[in-house]
């Protein structure tokens, strides 16, 4: 078991929903805020699987991830922003035209951590209000809307963290949350062999988190080549849509490390 997984057992005592063979769990950090954490059922008899979700933050599209997935029909899970569909309208056409690999959700309209407060996580300021996180949420379904990609389902804000209380508002908007077990960039800021490295230590179940809007950087070309490595090792792919075992549920378990009230 990687040890941030196991970290994640140890200090909130996961708690799978019974019935279902997928399991979510949730870090709390020392300040309170969740890191939602998710995985998928294993693969059984036809062989491992795991959920590549890439988020779309802002900036440039990364054509080598894109065009790598396509030619090798790896599908994806991608988390986009309002802003960056703005940006991106051709790539957008080419995710468009292959609904059987890309599945589009919710990131939030300008990239804005659900957190609240003033202290900024990662160099970025938080949405600080309840009513700031709601706009950041429909802003950013109203932005899908617009470019004809059918209602989210899923959402994930910009730096996976949240506050309880902007958590269980997320939900209450009918969202499940984009939680992940495996990062694979650190944000993009790994180097690409690294990234590589880090997809090979893949286990069955794992939903793992990437960036596709970093071209310019070397840990793109890392989620390339290391997608296309885990598949060789019989690793199949799946969109968190394909996932039954996640129907009617996709969310996190934080029943045992919340403040009251958050479910």
């Amino acid at each position: 078991m990687r040890r941030r997984t196991l970290l994640a057992f140890i200090a909130v005592l996961p708690l799978p929903l019974p019935g279902f063979p997928a399991a979510a769990f949730a870090h709390v950090r020392p300040d309170g805020l969740i890191e939602p954490t998710l995985r998928i059922a294993p693969g059984g008899d036809a062989g491992p699987r795991v959920a590549l979700t890439l988020d779309a933050c802002m900036g440039e599209a990364d054509h080598r991830i894109l065009d790598a997935l396509v030619a090798n029909a790896i599908p994806a899970t991608l988390f986009v922003t309002g802003r960056w569909l703005a940006k991106n309208a051709e790539t957008l056409k080419l995710l468009l035209a292959h609904p059987e690999l890309f599945q589009l959700e919710n990131h939030g309209a300008m990239h804005v951590p659900a957190v609240l407060g003033a202290e900024k996580l990662y160099g970025i300021a938080p949405a600080g209000t309840l009513a700031a996180v709601s706009a950041e949420v429909e802003g950013g379904a109203k932005g899908m809307a617009a470019c004809g990609i059918a209602k989210p389902g899923w959402y994930r804000d910009a730096t996976a963290l949240y506050s309880p209380d902007a958590l269980k508002l997320i939900r209450q908007m009918g969202y499940r949350i984009g939680g992940f077990s495996l990062n694979a960039d650190f944000g993009a800021s790994l180097p690409a062999d690294k990234v590589h490295e880090r997809f090979l230590t893949a286990e069955d179940g794992d939903v793992i988190i990437g960036h596709v809007n970093q071209p310019k950087r070397s840990s793109g070309a890392g989620i390339a080549s290391g997608a296309i490595a885990l598949k060789a090792k019989g690793f199949r792919f799946v969109r968190l849509m394909d996932v039954a075992e996640l129907d009617g549920w996709g969310e996190t378990n934080v029943a045992k490390a919340a403040p009251a009230g958050i479910l």
